[in-house]
């Protein structure tokens, strides 16, 4: 029986994949949205057969991949991903027979990761950021390049630059958005992360009028909203076009997660975090007047974020075990978080642009690198001594005898340097620091580095891929 959109009967999971004839639903909001005049519409993207947006992308990427000629038989892909991308390449490459390996970030929540394994995927967890950094030498989308650069079997279709992201909504969520609203759309709002949904869909909605806004939300610094980048992120992406949209709005993770609550309890709709966001910013940026038909990305449910649920509101934690009451943190874990986070005071942290200063200027403060020995080896802060964090506690006899020595704590990110930050500050050093977003930061700062890798970090963090 051939595929028939009229009565929902398919030939193949893949030709529920949207397009013009088939698009994913618009619901009007009513009960969240404040508005006397503005008319404001969710699309609804976890009706795409995979359950989030990217399915679009996965498609579109693995479809220009196969014209090119450089996807076939015989070929594995190999992405890095925030999550739903990858879950759209593991199950078309499941009905295309395309295997799948996908270096990410250990705070993707555990749906997300467990999914990608039930699935097929070879997952390999990284401590790198929540979204991904083009340039960070051992983050995940270098990981994935070296891959395919070091194994022929290996296609990596980089999402992150790959004009095939943006082409996917160019040639269907467009399309699909103009006919569901007959032409009268006149404003459409998407999360940033790769920035394929805003700039693809905005471009095709640009070109049947030019008069359409077209609006980006990102969320917060530190936020834990997975496949979206704040401000500072979003100069790592080469498909943020910021002169081709008409407004930008930052939400916070309280935001977020609040609207994403409500969404759920008033419209009954099943949005997960990132739809939140979006329409919290959207009420930010669109109008309340007459004419006003909004369109707004919900990118994909709610049922994959039980984990940052928990984390963001504690209460709907489930119990410990039956009948017994959700464990609220305790006050030693309270505590903990707290000094956490206040050491991202100026005092205790440094920025990579200040400690390249103090090093040209002659200050030589002992830099420790906490990661593992075969990352230090391969790229590091040049000078960093490495004590690895499992170790420091056994290797206090190396750090200086004088308390106030000038001592800088450097790993990855910054994360787990921080907690070695404040290890050595239990043991009565006045002025250590972390090192703000680790040598992800430092390489893509263009700072030099030593190891292995040295040469390879330099070209990575040249000044047009730091702005890319």
């Amino acid at each position: 029986m051939a595929s028939n959109h009229a009565t929902r009967v398919y030939d193949s999971i893949l030709d529920l994949l949207p397009n013009e004839e088939n698009p994913t639903p618009l619901v009007r909001l009513r009960r969240v949205v404040p508005f006397k005049h503005a008319v404001v519409y969710a699309k609804l993207e976890w009706y795409n057969p995979f359950g989030a947006v990217k399915d679009r992308v996965a498609a579109n990427l693995i479809r220009d991949a196969e014209e090119r000629g450089i996807l076939g038989p015989g070929k594995k892909l190999v992405e890095a991903t925030s999550g739903n991308t990858g879950v759209g390449l593991a199950m078309i490459g499941n009905a295309r027979g395309y295997g799948l390996e996908t270096p990410l970030s250990a705070a993707i929540p555990l749906e997300k990761r467990t999914t990608l394994r039930f699935f097929g995927t070879k997952v390999v967890e990284l401590d790198d950021s929540l979204c991904p950094a083009p340039g960070a030498p051992e983050g995940a989308i270098a990981t994935a390049r070296e891959k395919a650069q070091s194994d022929p079997s290996y296609v990596a279709l980089d999402q992150y630059a790959n004009e095939a992201n943006p082409g996917g909504h160019y040639r269907t969520t467009g399309p699909e958005i103009w006919r569901q609203t007959g032409g009268e759309v006149t404003h459409f709002v998407a999360g940033l992360g790769t920035c394929g949904t805003i700039t693809g869909t905005g471009r095709f909605l640009k070109e049947r009028n030019a008069s359409v806004k077209v609006l980006g939300v990102y969320p917060e610094d530190g936020h834990d909203i997975p496949g979206v980048r704040s401000k500072r992120q979003l100069a790592q992406t080469k498909l943020y076009f910021p002169d081709e949209y008409d407004g930008e709005v930052e939400v916070t993770n309280r935001e977020a997660f609040e609207m994403c609550l409500r969404l759920n309890r008033e419209e009954s709709i099943i949005a997960g975090p990132s739809s939140g966001m979006a329409l919290a910013g959207a009420l930010k940026l669109i109008p309340d007047e007459p004419g006003v038909v909004a369109v707004v990305i919900f990118p994909d449910n709610i049922f994959k974020y039980a984990s940052s649920i928990c984390r963001h509101f504690p209460e709907m934690a489930p119990p410990a075990k039956p009948g017994a009451e959700a464990a609220a943190p305790s006050r030693r874990e309270q505590l903990f978080e707290a000094m956490m986070e206040n050491l991202k005071n100026p005092h205790d942290s440094v920025r990579v642009t200040k400690l390249a200063a103090e090093l040209a200027g002659g200050a030589a403060p002992l830099i420790i690198d906490v990661r593992p020995p075969d990352q230090y080896a391969e790229m590091h802060v040049p000078g960093a001594i490495n004590i690895p964090q499992s170790e420091l506690p056994n290797r206090k006899l190396e750090l200086p005898e004088d308390r106030d020595a000038p001592i800088v704590m450097v790993c990855g990110i910054g994360k787990f340097s921080k907690e070695t930050t404040l290890f050595l500050k239990s043991l009565g050093y006045r002025n250590v620091r972390n090192l703000k977003g680790g040598i992800n930061e430092w390489v893509r700062k263009g700072q030099p580095t030593e190891g292995s890798g040295g040469t390879v970090a330099a070209a990575a963090a040249s000044p047009a891929q730091a702005e890319g």
